[in-house]
């Protein structure tokens, strides 16, 4: 359709008129007033590019308005099958091969086949199994980010895979405590890097408003309706750990002894082999035919969009411009020390990282104490417990679904959903102390866990959205999910073995715990307010857009520090 110049201009800074059946009367352009529009399925004209459009850089997001709205949905069906289906796996063998120490725990219990009992192992000295897998896991996070950034990422993903794989079959012939120490190091030194690099990966890929629902595909099964025929599947993988961990060491418990292994040798043996095979998969499977589209092979092939050889050159230049200017972009090749740095300098890195701490010290104490909580509340036998485990696993999916949709419309701001989930988790936390009954324990452990797995879908949208460019965004990413994950350490040392076997005290202090992240939470909804409200704001605006047939132009503008210091800032 050719129209003039001075036509485009018209269309482009024309609010929107509810003019479909679809609009509703909050459709009104007093809503979207101030907001630049373009024509969908064609570039921006020379006239709107001429604009002083808020946050609208030419050069990159030219192309922003080039598909219609139902070409763009189609692309990001695409973009999600590959992508999501492939980090759902990695999510889930990540989740369950660092989880199996707890199962071990109660595998085999009062019998000689059990690992504490194998490897003359005490309560508090097996507790340090956790200490030895996150200390190399903190600090090699943000370095691994890093060189994902300089290397094809299947390629890194692939490499994390098969040496933690490798990690993990190394558990299998120890015979002491130092050996199982030495193994669970190598575990948290080789599995570094996997999670924010997957994170990373995606802000390549997805703006800040629309990671909400792709992170349930690794996190939960929930999807908007449209997609759901395509993309099933994949997004129940990655909260399944749980479940399928649950089943494996019910399993292998009962097998115990088979050609001279014990349950938990079992267990880190088959989970050790089906991880290097899947990091090799990974690896072998980069250049696939087209006609194999729904082979591994066509899913592992994604990287950055310009190299992405299932995508037209037209669609690879809009999958770019639709991202906002703080995005990290893959001709960003050089490493820019001076991104780092600026990094370092903004506040708000630190309060979210102080945000991760103190909940993942307040909650993964309890996560990692709940197989044998369970198992003392004497419900079953030790084995069946193990099944106790599933509800809480099959919650946190519904959970997760439930506050990821919500969050994702863009209507109430977002730091209110893990605030929603503080409250939850805190409730739960006061009936443990409490302990009132066997029955009301269970309950709490169900519900505060799985609300607990609600956080960081939540948190991660809202983290990237003070990120920027790429070797900034990796090391913010990384940097934040590294010393964020303090508490993986920390918190099960709360667990004395002395507070057995109600760990009454311990139960309090994760309590305190969390009700200081909630007054970190609440100081940093404060500091990034106008980012926060910005990017919901423009989430709304872009709804409207798409019934009329427009693009929105506009984009977030980093006004967070300009109000404390007088100037813009790229910091992450």
């Amino acid at each position: 359709m050719a129209e003039t110049k001075e036509t485009a201009l018209a269309i482009a800074t024309t609010p929107i008129e509810p003019s479909s059946e679809t609009a509703s009367k909050s459709d009104t352009p007093k809503q979207d007033a101030g907001l630049t529009f373009a024509r969908r399925g064609e570039q921006v004209d020379d006239a709107t590019v001429a604009e002083d459009v808020d946050g609208f850089d030419a050069a990159r997001m030219r192309d922003r308005s080039l598909l219609t709205a139902a070409e763009e949905k189609a692309l990001m069906r695409k973009v999600d099958w590959r992508m999501m289906t492939v980090c759902s796996l990695l999510f889930l063998l990540k989740n369950m091969d660092s989880d199996n120490i707890s199962n071990a725990r109660i595998m085999n219990r009062g019998t000689g086949r059990n690992i504490m009992t194998q490897l003359s192992i005490s309560s508090d000295q097996y507790n340090l199994l956790t200490v030895l897998y996150y200390a190399p896991f903190i600090v090699f996070e943000a370095p691994s980010n890093l060189l994902l950034k300089r290397f094809n990422p299947s390629t890194w993903q692939s490499r994390i895979m098969i040496s933690w794989g490798i990690a993990l079959l190394g558990h299998v012939p120890v015979s002491n405590k130092e050996g199982i120490y030495t193994a669970r190091f190598f575990l948290g030194l080789f599995e570094a890097g996997m999670f924010p690099g997957v994170i990373l990966q995606m802000t390549y890929w997805y703006r800040p408003d629309e990671m909400s629902l792709r992170l349930l595909y690794f996190c939960k099964s929930a999807h908007t309706q449209q997609h759901w025929k395509s993309t099933n599947w994949p997004d129940v993988l990655g909260n399944l750990s749980g479940i399928v961990s649950g089943l494996l060491s019910f399993a292998f418990d009962t097998v115990s002894g088979a050609h001279g292994l014990s349950g938990w040798q079992w267990l880190f043996l088959a989970e050790g082999l089906f991880t290097v095979v899947f990091g090799v998969a990974i690896k072998l499977k980069v250049n696939p035919k087209p006609r194999a589209a729904h082979t591994l092979a066509s899913l592992t092939s994604t990287a950055v969009p310009p190299t992405a050889k299932w995508l037209t050159d037209r669609e690879k230049a809009f999958i770019q411009a639709r991202l906002p200017a703080n995005a990290p972009r893959a001709a960003e090749q050089d490493f820019k020390f001076r991104e780092i740095v600026d990094t370092l300098k903004d506040r708000r890195l630190w309060l979210f990282t102080l945000i991760w701490a103190t909940f993942t010290v307040g909650t993964s104490g309890v996560r990692f104490y709940q197989p044998t909580v369970i198992a003392n509340l004497g419900f079953t036998t030790i084995a069946q417990a193990q099944l106790l485990n599933l509800p809480i696993s099959l919650l946190s999916i519904a959970v997760i679904g439930i506050t990821g949709l919500l969050a994702d419309n863009g209507r109430l701001p977002r730091p209110v959903y893990p605030l929603g989930v503080f409250a939850v988790v805190l409730a739960c936390y006061g009936v443990l102390v409490a302990y009132p009954s066997n029955g009301a324990v269970y309950a709490a452990t169900l519900i505060g866990n799985a609300f607990t797995t609600a956080f960081f879908p939540l948190m991660w949208p809202w983290r990237v959205q003070t990120t920027s460019r790429a070797t900034g965004s990796a090391f913010s990413i990384g940097f934040v999910n590294s010393y964020g994950q303090i508490g993986g350490a920390i918190g099960p040392q709360i667990f004395r073995q002395k507070y057995a076997p109600r760990y009454r005290e311990s139960f309090a202090s994760a309590m305190a715990l969390v009700g200081a992240c909630t007054l970190v939470t609440l100081m940093t909804w404060w500091v990034t307010r106008q980012s926060e409200a910005d990017t919901r704001r423009l989430k709304r605006a872009r709804v409207r857009a798409e019934r009329a047939g427009l693009a929105v132009l506009d984009d977030v503008v980093d006004r967070d520090l300009r109000k404390s210091n007088g100037s813009a800032s790229d910091a992450a």
